[in-house]
């Protein structure tokens, strides 16, 4: 459990020392001496606790292991501690290298951290010895290598604010087409599925397209005798062909089989290319450089698949990594080449993150751990993990991580990534973390720019756009869409999570405002058509026609249990008459990562003035249910199908 900070005291948050070893002296060039550099900073403080960061510079020969050790002046502990084996005797603290990070070449860096406890004072050690060698500032260069550096502070770049999309886009995989970058991530039991976001210079993302059109694999992704939720689309991939100029999409569907479906665009026409009657779990597709395509795959036990040349199915297959038990369990794979070398991108859930390297597709594969507990960018969320990396035309690597923030779902966050001179990427952090602030990221001028993934939508045109998902697959006949939208009842039920054809839409963060235009005039008895707060404790503000009668009213009491059955359908909090057949429903979201976040309900009967409704409705901020809050357009029937309500206009907006 990663502790909440609090902001650190100017003074810790600015500590940072460096010493630079003292073994330096007169000596001749081919005579290399050994010596230290090591920058200890504290990342952050809050009541009774600390994290820390070092970086050790090997000034002097190369070496094949380190020690480094310190000594604490009131106290401190080590605790939970990564890159590194930490002990400690009393004030003494010794810390080694792990298996992958031993090997320090001159002019190396190797960098670890920690988190730790302070009772009173927190004071920065004031030395340290690296494999016996004293790192001791004397603050008097050697006469015989004395060096003037002369430090221009460059102009402030411009920079971008972490999380580059506040809305639910998990397990995102990311790739660049020329100047334009795509991002997939998973929707679970929405249709359409796989929903791709488009960029041109990964901050600013707009909606694009969907891989998957429909959920077509079985009855119960369409509310007939069943129900599929939290099953779906998940840890898919998304890559690109340049051989046919087609983007390919795949994903296994209820662990059975890994579903391919391919597109000559993004926001053109996706088809189902093949079914392979194999589950390629959290899978990550790589075109190599002769064309060849390649998934990397599985839980624990990583495999790769090469498939046949026309993609449809699989020639080869073999584990080619077991995860240590130290580590735990590894997934989510992404796969990359770079340098010769093969690359496989796994995530320890839900907050680590680990690279797999070989020189053939098929291993041997060696381990780096690239991240563990490493801090937020964001209060109260989890720790950046999964995702993928892409290049930029310019050549710099980024890394599109997500972290968990319910109760708004799993949302994106960006950081660049470098290289070490043996070639293992090693994230750029702040403090210690993963930077709430980064530089924008030096690419070319956008050709146009994106659409806000805010705003108006009045429905014009004759499809829905593709910010817009059905929770489960709609009944085609049951809506329409012709400068406006009307949704016909095509589901007799007292239970909303029964009911189809509810129209999804993701909340932005860290909170805000959606609204909502219904005309209510051809609504029959029984019928109930709202605006919801969607998820699996729900509640929403709607229309109840009963008798002849609209009362515009509040729900909430809306639940599911463990294995998504209903166990609540919803109870009455308060209600109004209605006496004219528009109104505007209004929910405002607060999705900040935590316990305790509301939603408020309001309506109007002239689109100006608003009336609250009801109480504040308190969102769940547990993971399991995976998809975080939604606020979803609904209208079922409780006695019989033929009624319809018209939507004019959705706002979405942010304070």
């Amino acid at each position: 459990m990663v502790p909440i900070m609090r902001r650190a005291p100017a003074a810790a948050t600015l500590a940072a020392l460096t010493l630079v070893a003292g073994g330096l002296a007169a000596s001749t060039a081919a005579q290399a001496a050994p010596g230290c550099s090591v920058t200890y900073a504290r990342t952050s403080e809050w009541q009774g606790g600390f994290g820390a960061s070092v970086s050790i510079t090997n000034t002097g020969d190369a070496i094949t292991g380190w020690n480094l050790e310190w000594t604490y002046a009131d106290g401190q502990q080590v605790g939970q501690h990564w890159n590194a084996v930490i002990t400690q005797s009393g004030n003494q603290v010794s810390a080694r290298n792990v298996s992958y990070n031993g090997s320090v070449p001159t002019g190396g860096k190797v960098e670890f951290g920690f988190n730790g406890t302070f009772s009173s004072a927190n004071p920065d050690p004031v030395s340290f010895r690296l494999n016996g060698v004293a790192c001791n500032d004397t603050g008097t260069p050697p006469t015989t290598t004395t060096t003037t550096t002369t430090t221009t502070t460059p102009p402030q770049a411009a920079s971008f604010k972490n999380p580059v999309v506040w809305q639910d886009f998990a397990d995102g995989d990311i790739i660049r087409v020329d100047d334009t970058y795509y991002y997939s991530a998973s929707t679970m039991h929405y249709s359409p599925g796989a929903p791709i976001l488009r960029s041109y210079d990964l901050v600013n993302w707009e909606y694009a397209g969907h891989s998957v059109p429909r959920l077509d694999f079985g009855a119960k992704y369409d509310l007939s005798g069943g129900r599929g939720y939290v099953r779906g689309i998940w840890a898919s991939f998304l890559n690109f062909r340049k051989s046919n100029k087609t983007y390919y999409w795949g994903g296994c569907v209820d662990f059975a089989q890994t579903h391919i479906y391919t597109a000559a665009a993004v926001d053109g026409q996706w088809s189902k290319l093949s079914t392979i009657n194999k589950c390629y779990y959290d899978a990550g597709m790589l075109v190599d450089d002769n064309d060849t395509m390649y998934v990397a795959y599985g839980n624990t036990q990583i495999s790769v698949a090469q498939l046949s040349p026309d993609g449809k199915s699989e020639v080869r297959s073999q584990q080619v990594f077991q995860t240590p038990s130290n580590i735990g369990t590894l997934e989510g794979s992404r796969f990359y080449k770079r340098g010769g070398y093969y690359y496989i991108w796994v995530t320890r859930p839900a907050n680590g993150q680990y690279v797999l390297r070989a020189s053939s597709p098929f291993g041997p594969y060696t381990v780096q751990q690239v991240l563990l507990n490493m801090p937020t960018p964001v209060q109260g969320a989890g720790v950046p993990h999964q995702g993928g990396l892409v290049q930029t035309q310019n050549g710099d690597w980024y890394y599109m991580a997500f972290i968990d923030a319910y109760p708004g779902g799993r949302v994106p966050v960006l950081a660049p990534i470098t290289w070490t001179a043996d070639g293992w990427p090693r994230i750029t952090t702040v403090n210690g973390g993963w930077g709430a602030n980064y530089p924008v990221p030096n690419l070319p001028p956008p050709p146009r720019q994106v659409k806000p993934m805010t705003g108006v939508d009045t429905f014009e045109g004759t499809k829905l756009g593709p910010q817009w998902e059905w929770n489960h697959n709609p009944d085609t006949t049951k809506y329409s869409v012709d400068n406006g939208l009307r949704l016909s009842t095509a589901t007799v039920t007292n239970d909303l999570y029964n009911a189809r054809n509810t129209l999804t839409h993701r909340i932005q963060g860290p909170s805000s405002t959606a609204t909502v235009a219904l005309d209510v005039t051809s609504m029959r008895d029984g019928d109930r058509s709202g605006l919801a707060m969607l998820r699996d404790s729900s509640a929403w503000i709607g229309v109840k026609r009963d008798n002849g009668r609209n009362r515009v009213v509040m729900v909430n009491g809306l639940t599911m249990d463990g294995n998504w059955n209903t166990t609540g359908t919803g109870t009455e909090i308060a209600s109004a008459n209605l006496t004219g057949n528009r109104i505007w429903l209004r929910a405002n979201a607060d999705i900040r990562p935590g316990s305790g976040r509301q939603a408020r309900f309001s309506y109007s009967t002239d689109g100006v003035n608003f009336t609250s409704l009801g109480t504040g409705f308190t969102l769940k901020s547990d993971w399991q249910f995976f998809m975080g809050y939604r606020f979803g357009i609904f209208n079922h029937a409780t006695q019989s199908l033929g009624g319809s309500v018209a939507v004019s206009r959705f706002e979405l907006t942010t304070p």
